[in-house]
């Protein structure tokens, strides 16, 4: 698997942290871009996502419909990794 990218995010109290993206898509319908990105320092292994624009300034998410298609496209991505995986394992 290919190296992790990184960004920064600013949390609540504005500090800066270092985090890992897992991977961006575009809503080609809607015409807005998502990355979404771990903690690597979290154990839970939290998962978030923000909207980002043209100028690569991150933009929270709000909307419930906006969620609920980031959550569908983040299963179809975990299940693509799940296949992948088992593949490998078939081939070693």
């Amino acid at each position: 698997m290919a190296d992790t990218s990184k960004i920064i995010i600013k949390d609540e109290s504005g500090e800066e942290k270092e985090m890992e993206i897992i991977f961006t898509f575009d809503d080609e319908a809607n015409e807005r871009s998502y990355v979404l990105f771990t903690d690597p320092n979290d154990e839970d292994g939290e998962v978030f996502a923000c909207r980002y624009n043209d100028e690569f300034e991150m933009v929270p998410v709000e909307d419930e419909q906006e969620w609920i298609m980031i959550e569908e496209v983040f299963g179809a991505f975990v299940e693509e990794m799940d296949d992948y995986e088992q593949e490998e394992e078939k081939q070693a």
